[in-house]
C-alpha cells in the first residue's frame, strides 16, 4: 500500500482516510478500552455506507485485513497493519412510532437512541451504558438491563444493512439472506461491516430500578441473601450484585474512597408498589444507600453507572449454572472484604427468564442454559504493577466458581482474553459453530474480517 493508493481511496470518501503520522491518527485509532492498542495501516472514518464499501474494496485490492470499531468497548485483537473502519459518522436515526421501530446508523450510541425513542413513548432494549455503540452490542447478542423480561437485544433486530467481503451492500432479514441475518446477530464483525439496523422498540416509559449499596463487612450476608432472593423473582425482575473495592486516592469521592462495597442493581418492569414489595428482603438488610425508585427509562444507565471515560479495562467473564451456598462461600473466600482486591468489580448478573427461551427470531446467540453471568472489569494500564494483581484476582475468582461454570460464553461479552480459536468456539453451541464456519467459508473465504473474535473459514 502506498500513499497514492490512499489518495485514490480518499477521493471516493465522504469521510476521510487517516494515515500514520497524520495529526489525528492517534485519536482515530483509539477506542474506549485502552488495553488493546491498534496500529492500522489506514483508518477510514466513514460518514456514508458508500465509504464502507470503498474501504472494503480497497482492503480486498491491497490484501489487507479489515477491522471494525466504533466506540471500542468490545476490545479483541490489535488491528495492526489493517484497514480500520470506524463507522462513527453513520448517524442515521429514524423512529416510526406507528410500527414501534427504529432505523439506526452504526455510529450511534445507546443514549442517543433511548432519548429519541422516549419522545414517542418508546424504548430500545439497551444495555447498561448509554455510551456503548449500538451495532457492536446488537451483533454480539446484547445482554439488556431488562434481559430476563425481554430476552437478548439481537432478537429485536428486524434487519441489518451489511457490507460483506465482496464489497456488496446487502440488506439481511428473515426473508432476505436469512443465513447471514442469523449469523451476524451473534458473530459480530466476522461477516462484514454493519452500517445500519432496523429494530423493534418497546412501549415502556418507566421502570422501578436503581441500586442498593452495602458496606463490605456485610458482603457474605448480602451475597447469600441476594442469591436466595434472585431464585424467587419473576421474569419482570432483572438484577445483579457486584463486589467492588475503591482505591484510596484523592480522585475518589469521600463516601467510597478506600472502601469495599457491595451494590445490588435492580430493574423491574411493573408497578412501583410491586417492585417495592419484591425488593423488601434486600431493604431489610439496611443498605447504607438506597437509590431504588420509580424512574423514567431515559435514566436507565443510572442503574449501573458504567464508566464512560476511556480506560485500560481487563475483562474476564463466565457463564454459570445456578449458584448455591457453597458458591457464595468459595467466592467470599477469595474476594471478600478482607482481601486486597484491585479496583473494579466482580459482578454476578441474574439470567434465566426470557434469556433461556428459544426466540421468535433465532440468532447465533445460543448460550441459554446459564443462570448467572460473571463479569469482572478491572482497569490496569498495559505496563503497570497493578496488571499482575488484576490477573491473579481474576484467575482466583474464575477458579473458585469453576464447579458452576457451564463452559460456554456469551459472544458479545468476550474480550481480548478470549481471542484464541478454542475460546471463541465456546461462544456457540457446536452445531451453530459448524454452521458459522460454513457461512464464513461462503461469504469471507479469505478471512479478511479476522481482527476480532474470529471464526475462520474451512
Amino acid at each position: 500500500m502506498n500513499r497514492n493508493q490512499v489518495l485514490e481511496l480518499s477521493a471516493q470518501l465522504s469521510g476521510r482516510a487517516v494515515l500514520p503520522g497524520d495529526d489525528d491518527y492517534d485519536s482515530a485509532r483509539t477506542g474506549w478500552n485502552l488495553s488493546v492498542e491498534h496500529h492500522p495501516a489506514v483508518v477510514v472514518a466513514a460518514e456514508e455506507p458508500a465509504d464502507v464499501v470503498a474501504a472494503v474494496l480497497f482492503a480486498v485490492e491491497a490484501d489487507l485485513p479489515i477491522a471494525v470499531e466504533a466506540t471500542g468497548h468490545g476490545a479483541s485483537v490489535p488491528a495492526d497493519g489493517a484497514v480500520y473502519i470506524n463507522p462513527g459518522g453513520l448517524n442515521e436515526l429514524m423512529i416510526d412510532a406507528r410500527s414501534r421501530t427504529a432505523r439506526i446508523g452504526a455510529g450511534l450510541r445507546w443514549g442517543q437512541v433511548v432519548q429519541a425513542a422516549a419522545e414517542h413513548g418508546l424504548a430500545p432494549l439497551c444495555g447498561s451504558s448509554a455510551h456503548v455503540g449500538v451495532m457492536g452490542y446488537l451483533t454480539g447478542g446484547g445482554l439488556p438491563v431488562l434481559g430476563r423480561t425481554f430476552g437478548f437485544a439481537a432478537e429485536t433486530v428486524r434487519s441489518l444493512d451489511l457490507v460483506t467481503a465482496d464489497g456488496q451492500l446487502r440488506t439481511v432479514s428473515p426473508s432476505s439472506e436469512a443465513d447471514l441475518y442469523w449469523a451476524v446477530r451473534g458473530a459480530r464483525s466476522n461477516f462484514g461491516v454493519v452500517v445500519a439496523a432496523e429494530i423493534d422498540l418497546l412501549p415502556i416509559l418507566r421502570l422501578y430500578g436503581g441500586h442498593f449499596s452495602f458496606d463490605g463487612q456485610h458482603a457474605e450476608q448480602v451475597l447469600r441473601t441476594y442469591v436466595d432472593w434472585a431464585h424467587q423473582q419473576p421474569e419482570e425482575m432483572t438484577s445483579s450484585i457486584i463486589l467492588v473495592r475503591f482505591p484510596d486516592i484523592p480522585q475518589m469521592a469521600d463516601d467510597v474512597r478506600g472502601r469495599f462495597l457491595v451494590n445490588v442493581r435492580i430493574a423491574y418492569v411493573g408497578a412501583p408498589a410491586d417492585g417495592e414489595r419484591l425488593v423488601a428482603p434486600l431493604r431489610a438488610l439496611r443498605p447504607e444507600q438506597d437509590h431504588v425508585r420509580d424512574m423514567p427509562y431515559t435514566e436507565i444507565s443510572e442503574i449501573y453507572r458504567d464508566p464512560f471515560r476511556p480506560t485500560p479495562a481487563r475483562v474476564r467473564t463466565a457463564l454459570l449454572h445456578d449458584l448455591d451456598d457453597k458458591a457464595v462461600d468459595d467466592l467470599i473466600a477469595v474476594a471478600g472484604p478482607e482481601h486486597e482486591l484491585p479496583f473494579g468489580g466482580i459482578e454476578l448478573r441474574h439470567l434465566g427468564g426470557a434469556l433461556s427461551r428459544k426466540p421468535a427470531r433465532p440468532s447465533a446467540v445460543g448460550a441459554r442454559e446459564a443462570q448467572f453471568h460473571l463479569f469482572m472489569s478491572m482497569p490496569a494500564p498495559i505496563a503497570s504493577n497493578s496488571l499482575d494483581m488484576v490477573h491473579r484476582t481474576q484467575e482466583k475468582v474464575l477458579a473458585s466458581l469453576h464447579p458452576w461454570d457451564t463452559g460456554s460464553q456469551l459472544p458479545g461479552l468476550m474480550f481480548n482474553h478470549e481471542t484464541h480459536p478454542e475460546d471463541v468456539r465456546r461462544g456457540y453451541p457446536e452445531a451453530d459453530y459448524r454452521r458459522l464456519v460454513q457461512l464464513k467459508t461462503t461469504y469471507d473465504p479469505r478471512n479478511l474480517f479476522r481482527l476480532n473474535h474470529n471464526i475462520p473459514p474451512w
